[in-house]
Protein backbone atom coordinates (compact mmCIF):
# COMPACT_ATOMS: atom_id res chain seq x y z
CA UNK A 1 0.00 0.00 0.00
CA UNK A 2 1.44 3.43 -1.20
CA UNK A 3 1.86 6.07 1.75
CA UNK A 4 -0.96 9.10 2.06
CA UNK A 5 -0.33 12.31 3.23
CA UNK A 6 -1.76 13.19 6.75
CA UNK A 7 -5.24 15.46 6.31
CA UNK A 8 -4.88 18.79 7.36
CA UNK A 9 -6.27 20.15 10.60
CA UNK A 10 -7.76 23.01 9.34
CA UNK A 11 -10.24 21.49 6.71
CA UNK A 12 -13.68 21.56 6.97
CA UNK A 13 -15.56 18.64 7.51
CA UNK A 14 -16.92 17.89 4.03
CA UNK A 15 -13.04 18.73 2.62
CA UNK A 16 -12.33 15.81 5.54
CA UNK A 17 -14.69 13.73 4.40
CA UNK A 18 -13.49 14.51 0.39
CA UNK A 19 -10.28 13.12 1.72
CA UNK A 20 -10.79 10.35 3.29
CA UNK A 21 -12.98 9.19 0.26
CA UNK A 22 -10.08 10.17 -1.57
CA UNK A 23 -7.57 7.89 0.24
CA UNK A 24 -9.71 5.34 0.44
CA UNK A 25 -11.36 4.61 -3.05
CA UNK A 26 -8.51 3.22 -5.08
CA UNK A 27 -8.28 0.38 -2.59
CA UNK A 28 -12.16 0.04 -2.62
CA UNK A 29 -12.38 -0.32 -6.41
CA UNK A 30 -8.97 -3.08 -6.30
CA UNK A 31 -11.57 -4.73 -3.51
CA UNK A 32 -14.56 -4.46 -5.57
CA UNK A 33 -12.41 -5.52 -8.96
CA UNK A 34 -11.93 -8.81 -7.46
CA UNK A 35 -16.02 -9.45 -8.12
CA UNK A 36 -17.69 -11.56 -11.19
CA UNK A 37 -18.18 -9.45 -13.73
CA UNK A 38 -22.03 -9.04 -13.32
CA UNK A 39 -21.46 -8.27 -9.10
CA UNK A 40 -18.73 -5.78 -10.14
CA UNK A 41 -21.66 -4.58 -12.16
CA UNK A 42 -24.36 -3.47 -9.61
CA UNK A 43 -21.84 -3.14 -6.75
CA UNK A 44 -20.14 -0.49 -8.90
CA UNK A 45 -23.54 1.35 -9.86
CA UNK A 46 -24.46 1.43 -6.04
CA UNK A 47 -21.36 2.78 -5.57
CA UNK A 48 -22.17 5.41 -8.13
CA UNK A 49 -18.95 4.92 -10.27
CA UNK A 50 -21.23 3.94 -13.83
CA UNK A 51 -24.70 3.75 -14.75
CA UNK A 52 -26.38 0.64 -15.68
CA UNK A 53 -24.61 -0.12 -18.97
CA UNK A 54 -21.39 -0.08 -16.93
CA UNK A 55 -20.67 2.93 -18.60
CA UNK A 56 -18.51 4.94 -16.02
CA UNK A 57 -20.59 8.09 -13.97
CA UNK A 58 -20.30 10.62 -11.19
CA UNK A 59 -22.76 9.67 -9.43
CA UNK A 60 -22.61 10.36 -5.53
CA UNK A 61 -21.40 7.18 -3.37
CA UNK A 62 -23.02 9.33 0.10
CA UNK A 63 -20.51 11.18 2.51
CA UNK A 64 -18.25 8.64 3.57
CA UNK A 65 -18.71 9.32 7.00
CA UNK A 66 -17.42 6.04 8.08
CA UNK A 67 -14.18 5.41 6.52
CA UNK A 68 -13.58 8.91 6.87
CA UNK A 69 -13.95 8.83 10.68
CA UNK A 70 -11.51 5.64 10.59
CA UNK A 71 -8.87 7.45 9.00
CA UNK A 72 -9.44 11.37 11.27
CA UNK A 73 -9.22 8.30 14.41
CA UNK A 74 -5.91 6.70 12.84
CA UNK A 75 -4.20 10.20 12.82
CA UNK A 76 -4.88 10.81 15.95
CA UNK A 77 -3.05 7.68 17.31
CA UNK A 78 -0.52 7.39 14.88
CA UNK A 79 0.27 10.99 13.38
CA UNK A 80 -1.61 9.53 9.96
CA UNK A 81 -4.07 8.32 8.41
CA UNK A 82 -2.26 5.64 6.90
CA UNK A 83 -3.05 2.29 8.78
CA UNK A 84 -6.73 3.61 9.04
CA UNK A 85 -7.33 2.66 5.30
CA UNK A 86 -8.05 -1.26 5.12
CA UNK A 87 -10.35 -0.41 8.03
CA UNK A 88 -12.04 2.33 5.81
CA UNK A 89 -12.51 -0.14 2.91
CA UNK A 90 -13.86 -2.51 5.32
CA UNK A 91 -16.33 -0.48 7.28
CA UNK A 92 -17.77 1.40 3.70
CA UNK A 93 -18.03 -2.53 2.45
CA UNK A 94 -20.39 -3.23 5.07
CA UNK A 95 -22.21 -0.26 4.96
CA UNK A 96 -22.76 -0.77 1.64
CA UNK A 97 -23.99 -4.02 2.15
CA UNK A 98 -26.26 -2.92 4.96
CA UNK A 99 -27.68 -0.19 2.47
CA UNK A 100 -28.50 -2.77 -0.22
CA UNK A 101 -30.63 -5.03 1.85
CA UNK A 102 -32.12 -1.98 3.49
CA UNK A 103 -33.46 -0.45 0.45
CA UNK A 104 -34.67 -4.05 -0.48
CA UNK A 105 -36.08 -4.81 2.96
CA UNK A 106 -37.85 -1.39 2.72
CA UNK A 107 -39.03 -2.13 -0.80
CA UNK A 108 -37.39 1.58 -1.46
CA UNK A 109 -37.07 2.35 -4.88
CA UNK A 110 -34.48 5.40 -5.09
CA UNK A 111 -31.49 6.08 -3.24
CA UNK A 112 -29.19 8.98 -4.02
CA UNK A 113 -31.88 9.98 -6.55
CA UNK A 114 -30.68 6.55 -8.53
CA UNK A 115 -33.20 3.40 -8.64
CA UNK A 116 -31.99 0.98 -6.03
CA UNK A 117 -30.43 -2.54 -6.65
CA UNK A 118 -33.38 -4.64 -6.28
CA UNK A 119 -35.22 -1.83 -8.65
CA UNK A 120 -33.64 -3.09 -11.77
CA UNK A 121 -32.26 -6.22 -11.02
CA UNK A 122 -34.64 -8.07 -8.35
CA UNK A 123 -34.64 -9.21 -5.37
CA UNK A 124 -31.79 -12.04 -5.38
CA UNK A 125 -29.39 -10.14 -6.81
CA UNK A 126 -29.54 -7.52 -4.25
CA UNK A 127 -29.24 -10.10 -1.63
CA UNK A 128 -26.26 -11.50 -3.27
CA UNK A 129 -24.28 -8.86 -3.90
CA UNK A 130 -25.13 -7.49 -0.17
CA UNK A 131 -24.03 -10.38 0.95
CA UNK A 132 -20.45 -10.06 -1.75
CA UNK A 133 -19.74 -6.81 -0.17
CA UNK A 134 -19.80 -8.32 3.34
CA UNK A 135 -17.56 -11.25 2.58
CA UNK A 136 -15.04 -8.36 0.50
CA UNK A 137 -14.93 -5.98 4.08
CA UNK A 138 -13.02 -9.83 5.83
CA UNK A 139 -10.79 -10.16 2.99
CA UNK A 140 -9.20 -6.78 2.82
CA UNK A 141 -8.85 -6.41 6.71
CA UNK A 142 -7.52 -10.08 6.53
CA UNK A 143 -5.02 -9.78 3.87
CA UNK A 144 -3.96 -6.51 5.33
CA UNK A 145 -0.08 -6.45 6.72
CA UNK A 146 -1.27 -5.11 10.09
CA UNK A 147 -0.42 -6.94 13.24
CA UNK A 148 -3.58 -6.20 14.65
CA UNK A 149 -5.57 -7.16 11.62
CA UNK A 150 -6.81 -10.10 13.40
CA UNK A 151 -8.24 -7.77 16.20
CA UNK A 152 -9.86 -5.63 14.06
CA UNK A 153 -11.59 -8.19 11.93
CA UNK A 154 -13.04 -9.62 15.44
CA UNK A 155 -14.67 -6.28 16.04
CA UNK A 156 -15.65 -5.23 12.42
CA UNK A 157 -17.56 -9.21 12.41
CA UNK A 158 -19.38 -7.95 16.14
CA UNK A 159 -20.00 -4.46 14.45
CA UNK A 160 -21.87 -6.21 11.53
CA UNK A 161 -23.49 -8.81 13.89
CA UNK A 162 -25.07 -6.04 15.75
CA UNK A 163 -26.21 -4.12 12.59
CA UNK A 164 -27.80 -6.97 11.95
CA UNK A 165 -29.69 -7.35 15.26
CA UNK A 166 -30.46 -3.61 14.57
CA UNK A 167 -32.29 -3.94 11.67
CA UNK A 168 -34.02 -7.04 12.61
CA UNK A 169 -35.99 -5.04 15.35
CA UNK A 170 -36.25 -2.37 12.85
CA UNK A 171 -38.37 -4.92 10.63
CA UNK A 172 -40.01 -6.33 13.81
CA UNK A 173 -41.23 -3.31 15.48
CA UNK A 174 -43.16 -2.58 11.45
CA UNK A 175 -45.27 -5.43 13.22
CA UNK A 176 -45.85 -3.93 16.49
CA UNK A 177 -47.81 -1.11 18.25
CA UNK A 178 -46.10 -1.61 21.57
CA UNK A 179 -42.76 -0.52 20.87
CA UNK A 180 -40.81 1.36 23.94
CA UNK A 181 -38.30 4.19 23.34
CA UNK A 182 -36.36 1.76 25.37
CA UNK A 183 -36.70 -0.75 22.48
CA UNK A 184 -36.09 2.03 19.74
CA UNK A 185 -32.81 3.23 21.01
CA UNK A 186 -31.68 -0.46 21.51
CA UNK A 187 -32.19 -0.90 18.16
CA UNK A 188 -30.31 2.18 17.21
CA UNK A 189 -27.56 1.11 19.01
CA UNK A 190 -27.30 -2.10 16.75
CA UNK A 191 -28.41 -0.59 13.56
CA UNK A 192 -26.24 2.34 13.32
CA UNK A 193 -24.19 3.31 16.54
CA UNK A 194 -22.11 -0.40 16.49
CA UNK A 195 -20.47 0.25 12.91
CA UNK A 196 -19.75 3.61 13.28
CA UNK A 197 -18.63 2.61 17.00
CA UNK A 198 -16.36 0.18 14.77
CA UNK A 199 -15.46 3.08 12.22
CA UNK A 200 -13.73 4.53 14.92
CA UNK A 201 -12.25 1.52 17.29
CA UNK A 202 -10.86 0.04 13.84
CA UNK A 203 -8.93 3.48 13.22
CA UNK A 204 -7.59 3.11 16.98
CA UNK A 205 -7.20 -0.79 16.50
CA UNK A 206 -5.08 -0.50 13.52
CA UNK A 207 -2.81 2.59 14.36
CA UNK A 208 -1.96 0.74 17.49
CA UNK A 209 -3.48 2.03 20.19
CA UNK A 210 -4.22 0.21 23.65
CA UNK A 211 -7.62 -1.19 24.59
CA UNK A 212 -8.75 1.71 26.57
CA UNK A 213 -8.04 4.18 24.19
CA UNK A 214 -10.02 1.86 21.52
CA UNK A 215 -12.93 1.31 23.30
CA UNK A 216 -13.46 5.50 24.26
CA UNK A 217 -13.29 5.87 20.07
CA UNK A 218 -15.67 3.13 20.11
CA UNK A 219 -18.21 4.92 22.61
CA UNK A 220 -16.97 8.25 20.61
CA UNK A 221 -18.47 6.51 17.66
CA UNK A 222 -21.28 4.47 19.00
CA UNK A 223 -22.91 7.63 20.16
CA UNK A 224 -21.92 9.73 16.97
CA UNK A 225 -24.23 6.91 15.76
CA UNK A 226 -26.58 7.97 18.14
CA UNK A 227 -26.91 10.97 17.10
CA UNK A 228 -26.42 10.44 13.48
CA UNK A 229 -30.04 8.30 13.25
CA UNK A 230 -31.72 10.88 15.61
CA UNK A 231 -31.49 13.40 12.46
CA UNK A 232 -32.09 10.28 9.80
CA UNK A 233 -35.36 9.53 11.31
CA UNK A 234 -36.13 13.26 11.11
CA UNK A 235 -34.85 13.42 7.92
CA UNK A 236 -36.96 10.48 7.01
CA UNK A 237 -40.09 12.91 7.91
CA UNK A 238 -39.41 16.00 7.38
CA UNK A 239 -36.12 15.96 4.57
CA UNK A 240 -36.51 17.41 1.49
CA UNK A 241 -36.27 15.02 -1.75
CA UNK A 242 -33.92 16.84 -3.38
CA UNK A 243 -31.48 16.79 -0.42
CA UNK A 244 -32.28 12.75 0.76
CA UNK A 245 -32.90 11.06 -2.66
CA UNK A 246 -36.18 9.73 -0.83
CA UNK A 247 -40.25 10.93 -0.92
CA UNK A 248 -41.35 12.98 1.84
CA UNK A 249 -42.63 11.45 4.75
CA UNK A 250 -41.00 8.10 3.35
CA UNK A 251 -41.22 6.82 6.75
CA UNK A 252 -44.78 7.33 8.38
CA UNK A 253 -45.40 6.25 4.59
CA UNK A 254 -43.51 3.14 5.52
CA UNK A 255 -45.12 3.14 9.10
CA UNK A 256 -41.55 2.82 10.75
CA UNK A 257 -41.07 2.70 14.38
CA UNK A 258 -38.36 5.60 14.22
CA UNK A 259 -37.26 7.38 17.35
CA UNK A 260 -39.39 10.81 17.26
CA UNK A 261 -42.21 8.32 16.55
CA UNK A 262 -41.95 6.40 19.30
CA UNK A 263 -41.00 9.51 21.51
CA UNK A 264 -44.36 10.62 20.47
CA UNK A 265 -46.07 7.52 21.10
CA UNK A 266 -44.73 7.02 24.35
CA UNK A 267 -44.35 10.53 25.75
CA UNK A 268 -46.71 12.95 23.29
CA UNK A 269 -50.34 13.46 25.48
CA UNK A 270 -53.18 13.45 23.41
CA UNK A 271 -51.21 14.37 20.15
CA UNK A 272 -49.64 11.05 20.56
CA UNK A 273 -52.73 9.30 21.03
CA UNK A 274 -54.07 10.11 18.02
CA UNK A 275 -50.70 9.46 16.22
CA UNK A 276 -51.27 5.56 18.08
CA UNK A 277 -54.97 6.08 16.47
CA UNK A 278 -53.15 6.86 13.18
CA UNK A 279 -51.05 3.84 12.48
CA UNK A 280 -53.45 1.71 13.08
CA UNK A 281 -55.58 2.63 10.38
CA UNK A 282 -55.68 -0.28 7.66
CA UNK A 283 -55.97 2.28 4.46
CA UNK A 284 -52.80 3.50 2.43
CA UNK A 285 -52.59 6.67 3.80
CA UNK A 286 -53.05 9.77 1.17
CA UNK A 287 -50.69 12.73 0.87
CA UNK A 288 -52.90 14.41 3.29
CA UNK A 289 -52.55 11.56 5.70
CA UNK A 290 -48.84 11.79 5.71
CA UNK A 291 -49.11 15.57 6.03
CA UNK A 292 -51.09 14.78 9.30
CA UNK A 293 -49.26 12.27 10.78
CA UNK A 294 -46.20 14.96 10.59
CA UNK A 295 -48.08 17.39 12.20
CA UNK A 296 -48.94 15.35 15.11
CA UNK A 297 -45.51 13.69 15.63
CA UNK A 298 -44.03 17.53 15.68
CA UNK A 299 -47.23 18.60 18.21
CA UNK A 300 -46.71 15.41 20.62
CA UNK A 301 -43.08 16.75 21.01
CA UNK A 302 -41.18 14.45 18.92
CA UNK A 303 -39.43 16.68 16.54
CA UNK A 304 -37.75 18.93 19.53
CA UNK A 305 -37.16 15.66 21.28
CA UNK A 306 -34.96 13.88 18.51
CA UNK A 307 -33.16 17.52 17.64
CA UNK A 308 -32.12 18.10 21.50
CA UNK A 309 -31.22 14.21 22.06
CA UNK A 310 -29.02 14.34 18.89
CA UNK A 311 -27.45 16.95 20.35
CA UNK A 312 -27.16 15.22 23.62
CA UNK A 313 -25.45 12.66 21.86
CA UNK A 314 -22.85 14.45 20.21
CA UNK A 315 -22.58 15.89 23.69
CA UNK A 316 -21.65 12.34 25.12
CA UNK A 317 -19.47 11.83 21.95
CA UNK A 318 -16.95 14.26 23.06
CA UNK A 319 -17.09 13.24 26.64
CA UNK A 320 -16.12 9.77 25.93
CA UNK A 321 -12.93 11.27 24.05
CA UNK A 322 -11.79 13.64 27.20
CA UNK A 323 -9.41 10.73 28.77
CA UNK A 324 -8.34 9.46 24.97
CA UNK A 325 -5.14 11.60 24.90
CA UNK A 326 -6.29 13.45 21.54
CA UNK A 327 -3.87 15.88 20.56
CA UNK A 328 -5.93 19.16 20.41
CA UNK A 329 -6.06 19.88 16.57
CA UNK A 330 -6.84 16.13 16.04
CA UNK A 331 -9.64 16.68 19.13
CA UNK A 332 -11.05 19.65 16.96
CA UNK A 333 -11.46 17.65 13.22
CA UNK A 334 -13.56 14.64 15.74
CA UNK A 335 -15.85 17.59 17.78
CA UNK A 336 -16.55 19.04 14.28
CA UNK A 337 -17.15 15.70 12.11
CA UNK A 338 -20.29 15.34 15.35
CA UNK A 339 -21.38 18.61 15.14
CA UNK A 340 -21.45 17.77 11.90
CA UNK A 341 -23.51 14.81 12.00
CA UNK A 342 -25.98 16.26 14.33
CA UNK A 343 -26.58 19.43 11.93
CA UNK A 344 -27.25 17.79 8.53
CA UNK A 345 -30.02 19.60 7.28
CA UNK A 346 -33.75 19.06 6.78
Amino acid sequence: MTAVEPMPSATKVVDLLARGRELVEPSLRQAISRLDEHTRLVASYHLGWCDVHGRPASGSSGKAIRPGLTLLVAEAVAGTPDPGVPGGVAVELVHNFSLIHDDLMDRDTQRRHRRTVWAIWGDATAVLVGDALACLADEVLGECESPYAPQAGHALAVATRELIRGQVLDVAFEQRSDVSLAECVDMAVGKTGALLGASAQLGAILAGADPATCEAFRRYGRELGLAFQLVDDLLGIWGAPEKTGKPVFADLLAHKKTLPVVWSLEYGGSPGQELAAWFTDPEAPTADDLQYAAVLVERAGGREWAMAEAEERVRRAGKALDGAGVQSANREQLDQLAQFVAERQL
